[in-house]
């Protein structure tokens, strides 16, 4: 036995101190915070009434075809209970799956990188791509490089990033930010992406019009050569098998398939939530994210690849397993619920706030209501004083709307309301607080409740002819900015009570209630 001093806890055992929490991403870096809080850019955005329409538009057409397609499953709710239950499976087993998932990875040709953060993702992605020695590369969506910024990371290194979703093109050549998960383009209407293709698409037709096939042509047109020519892929994944090493993109046009297959390296960032442990568990999430996002039965392009095929396909196969927070948000007893999101978007079609502000007043590459949730968890919302972070789990009505649509069943209205919880107990004294502990303290005390009723009874002057008041002096300004508050009655219901009037009603309710249980008790006997 070895003899030294005691332990510090005076236990006579070895004390290994106390849990870290684990690390989110640096402040500053990737798209995971704004500059702004939510109410102040939704201002920005309410004002926009081109985007309001082109939103509205948008996301009533698709909630109309998800409708219509999940409505045709008999067993559409035993679907979203199984995801649900194959995603807690999931992020109870985490850890061994995703040691699963590099071993079989490894065993099929591929190489797997673990990245702590999104610095640590994007040199990575950088080291790879300089060591094939070129200086562009083409991207299949992924709202995990969104997420850590690799565009931008790359250009910094002389690296030309292309994508080729064509709702991430149009993004691309506007120097615009994606405002959708599913759709990053929903912002903007025909003519809109017609002056965008116009202006930024080399040697395209100065007369192109606004017609849908002709747009979706000359980006056809442009992007073609970059295929053929670019030797090097970034792509996301939807899912990641842990049973085979195999990655899954699903997508609507094929050009994700053309990155996937034709360049001699493919390089995936995958967040490590997107780890399924079996191959079967596909045939539950390609039913519920097609229906769920696109308001398909099926989607028109689901690509698998296992490693590495000699003679077919890329030539060398990278994985890259992001972290970024998520074992943060899996440390959360409640908040952990995020992580089962499969990006489908539903509960952005469906959520009235979303429809009227848009994308880009979240701040985030995750906007809508399983972003309110997703981006504090991932990057945390309480780093800086005033973080924009913080105002996310407020730009919700609590509707339940994004319950009720996601495929796997995240109680979002319930994770906000935590987030906000646990928001107001790390703010420490405000206002607020203390108006609601006052609060407390005389609705505990019968009397003192009595005289506050008294004391209130002049805010009635305040009230206008609909008995309302709209408007309260600083501090109580912040309640009246955002909702009316009903005037104090001209009598309290203490005081009718204490009442004759009061006491005749009483009397009178109870004689009615002795007759009705006499003539049930009557015919009981007959």
């Amino acid at each position: 036995m070895s003899s030294g001093p005691p332990p510090a806890d005076g236990s006579g055992g070895v004390f290994l101190g106390m849990p870290a929490v684990p690390p989110r991403p640096p402040h500053g870096t990737g798209n995971l915070r704004g500059d702004r809080s939510f109410p102040r850019a939704a201002r920005d955005a309410l004002a926009d009434e081109q985007l309001r329409r082109n939103l509205a538009r948008a996301t009533r057409t698709i909630r109309g075809k998800r409708l219509a397609v999940t409505g045709e499953l008999p067993d559409w709710e035993r679907l979203r209970e199984a995801g649900a239950a194959i995603k807690a499976d999931t992020m109870n087993r985490l850890p061994e799956l995703l040691e699963e998932l590099e071993r079989k990875v490894t065993e099929r040709g591929g190489t797997v990188h673990w990245a702590r953060d999104g610095v640590e993702a994007n040199e990575i992605v950088t080291r790879l791509v300089e060591a094939t020695g070129s200086d562009e590369v083409i991207k299949v969506k992924s709202m995990a490089t969104q997420e850590t910024g690799l565009n931008e990371h790359l250009e910094s290194r002389g690296i030309a990033a292309h994508e080729t979703d064509l709702a991430e093109l149009i993004v691309q050549l506007a120097g615009d930010r994606p405002s959708h998960i599913l759709v990053p383009a929903i912002h903007r209407n025909r003519e809109e992406i017609r002056d965008i293709f116009r202006a930024a698409i080399p040697g395209v037709d100065p007369g192109l019009d606004a017609v849908p096939a002709h747009l979706a042509a000359a980006a056809r047109a442009h992007l073609r050569e970059k295929f053929m020519t670019v030797p090097v892929a970034v792509s996301g994944a939807n899912f990641g098998i842990a049973e085979t090493g195999t990655l899954s993109v699903v997508e609507s046009e094929g050009n994700g398939r053309m990155c996937l297959t034709l360049p001699r390296t493919l390089i995936t960032v995958m967040g490590i939530e997107k780890v399924l442990p079996r191959y079967r568990d596909l045939e539950v999430f390609l039913q519920l994210l097609p229906r769920s996002s696109t308001g398909e039965r099926m989607n028109p392009y689901t690509s698998l690849w296992t490693g590495v095929t000699p003679g077919d396909g890329p030539e060398e196969f990278h994985l890259v397993l992001l972290d970024n927070g998520r074992t943060a948000a899996l440390a959360d007893r409640i908040g952990r619920e995020a992580l089962h999101c499969i990006r489908c978007s539903a509960c952005l079609n469906v959520c009235p706030v979303y429809e009227r502000t848009g994308g880009h007043s979240y701040g985030s590459t995750y906007p809508g209501p399983i972003g309110a949730v997703l981006t504090p968890q991932l990057a945390g919302m309480d780093v800086t004083k005033d973080d924009p972070n913080s105002s996310l789990p407020y730009a919700s009505s609590l509707c339940g709307a994004c319950f009720d649509a996601c495929p796997v069943k995240i109680d979002i209205p319930s994770l906000l309301v935590e987030l906000r919880h646990q928001h107001t107990e790390r703010a420490g004294p405000t206002a607020e607080k203390l108006a609601m502990k006052a609060a407390a303290a005389v609705m505990r005390r019968p009397g003192l409740f009595a005289a506050a009723q008294k004391a209130a009874a002049p805010l009635r002057l305040a009230a206008g002819r609909d008995q309302v008041i709209s408007r309260l002096p600083p501090p109580f300004d912040g309640w009246t900015d955002s909702r009316d508050l009903p005037a104090p009655p001209r009598r309290t219901f203490r005081s009718w009570m204490a009442s004759e009037e009061g006491a005749a009603a009483l009397r009178a309710a109870a004689e009615e209630g002795r007759r009705t249980r006499g003539g049930h008790d009557d015919e009981e006997e007959r």
